[in-house]
């Protein structure tokens, strides 16, 4: 599979037009105007998500109209597995914080990039996993009183 940049281009411009349209429209169900103490919450969100959409649509239209890069190549095969080598241990980071919740997340996330990526022995990459994650939780649970997500974990501990 051969990824041109000028696919890329239309790629990432469709993506920031959507993100752009969805922050518009999500703002709309705050407010979009003025009260008499201000601007209400979805204002500034409102304008900044049209102007990421407005921008998106015009990038995507530039790059379609110049068709520059057309056959320029995006990336290529040696430099697209360092990427997903890089890239999916952070995505499984996000499904496993979403599952399983922040602490356990970063714990197994810091585990396998200092073991598979940084060469450090299992015992040393799981003690800097658990020891950074009982680190974050010191300072935000502890310290700052700011809960973070714990997932399932949180009524099995009785945490809160």
């Amino acid at each position: 599979m051969v990824i041109r940049r000028f696919h890329m281009e239309l790629f990432v411009a469709g993506l920031t037009a959507l993100a752009g349209a969805v922050t518009t429209f999500g703002s709309l169900e705050l407010g979009v105007g003025w009260t008499e103490s201000g601007p209400e919450p979805g204002y500034f969100p409102f304008y900044i998500g049209l102007l990421l959409a407005v921008l998106g649509l015009y990038n995507g239209a530039h790059a379609a109209i110049a068709k520059r890069g057309d056959a320029e190549l995006f990336v290529e095969k040696r430099h697209a597995i360092r990427l997903a080598r890089f890239g999916g241990p952070m995505a499984a980071f996000v499904v496993v914080t979403i599952l399983l919740g922040l602490y356990v997340g970063t714990a197994l996330y810091l585990f396998y990039v200092a073991w598979r990526q940084g060469g450090y022995r299992p015992l040393l990459s799981a003690l800097i996993g658990v020891g950074f994650s009982l680190a974050l939780f010191a300072v935000f649970e502890l310290t700052f009183k700011v809960p973070l997500l714990k997932g399932p974990l949180e009524p099995l501990f009785g945490i809160y």
